[in-house]
């Protein structure tokens, strides 16, 4: 291993080990060539998001300054990163080493960023299908880039769909989990029908007297993400032994974000508020 991607793998392990115990975790399962070019793809992903979000390793989130110019400099690096031209930033020469090793199209690259592109605009989803989308963007995409990390190969593409169908079942549950502090910074990626079903369109949702609708809204997200978790493992049963491992146990993890969001209802978001079910 040259001196330089060392010192990229070193970067990236740090950044993980703060950024995300449970990605961490899973990653270590991983045999070693693996494991370091998860690190370096997770440098990348995490990178995006704090940027994006004004945050650092995913946490103190607040409404951020210029998105546009935020969003115009994560293309902008990441495209000379994957043109193959040395940036001089750790999360980027990561996302080039490990997309020329891995051979990941710089499509799903693209289509990660397309994400950030709806964060940046103030966007939130009309219907579930679009929620679905914008899972796919920022979680579906990176499964499929995890997907060439563990050898998967472009052809195989129904795997490849199964891998996507992880991280929009990660990424349902983290917003499940993220119901009220999302809420907070000016951002619902919670469908609008959705609301007007339960009428709370242009409710303040940090409101108790919203809870139980806010718990029966978790409960049908968490009942998505159980179905595109169990997709998932169609695709993981191909993976090689310790790929597969280290997969199921990350979406065990995830699995129980969402069932915990359900059963300890809003006040596992909110201090202060009463513990209630998913329904009344």
């Amino acid at each position: 291993m040259s001196e330089a991607r060392q010192r990229l793998v070193d970067e990236a392990q740090r950044t993980i080990a703060a950024g995300s115990k449970s990605f961490r975790f899973a990653s270590q399962i991983f045999d070693l060539e693996t494991r370091e070019r998860s690190w370096l793809l997770y440098a990348w992903c995490r990178a995006c998001d704090d940027v994006t979000d004004g945050q650092t390793l995913g946490h103190d989130a607040a409404i951020p300054g210029d998105p546009a110019a935020r969003l115009a400099f994560l293309r902008e690096q990441t495209h000379a990163a994957l043109d193959g031209r040395a940036t001089g930033l750790v999360p980027f020469d990561a996302l080039a080493t490990v997309a020329f090793e891995a051979r990941i199209p710089a499509d799903l690259a693209d289509d990660h960023l397309a994400g950030f592109a709806r964060d940046a605009a103030g966007w939130s989803p009309a219907n579930e299908q679009e929620l679905l989308s914008y899972c796919y963007q920022v979680a579906g995409a990176v499964g499929m880039m995890m997907a060439h990390v563990m050898g998967v190969g472009p052809a195989e593409r129904d795997t490849l769909d199964r891998a996507a169908d992880l991280g929009i079942a990660f990424q349902l549950a983290n917003i499940a989990r993220d119901i009220v502090d999302d809420a907070r910074v000016g951002r619902t990626y919670l469908p609008a029908d959705w609301f007007a079903a339960e009428g709370l369109t242009g409710a303040d949702l940090s409101d108790p007297a919203h809870r139980f609708a806010l718990a029966r809204i978790t409960e049908r997200l968490a009942t998505l993400a159980d179905a595109y978790r169990r997709s998932s493992k169609i695709g993981a049963a191909r993976l090689p032994f310790r790929s597969r491992w280290a997969v199921l146990s990350a979406a065990g993890i995830y699995g129980e974000v969402a069932t915990r969001a359900v059963t300890l209802g809003v006040r596992w978001r909110s201090d202060g508020w009463a513990v209630v079910g998913a329904t009344r």
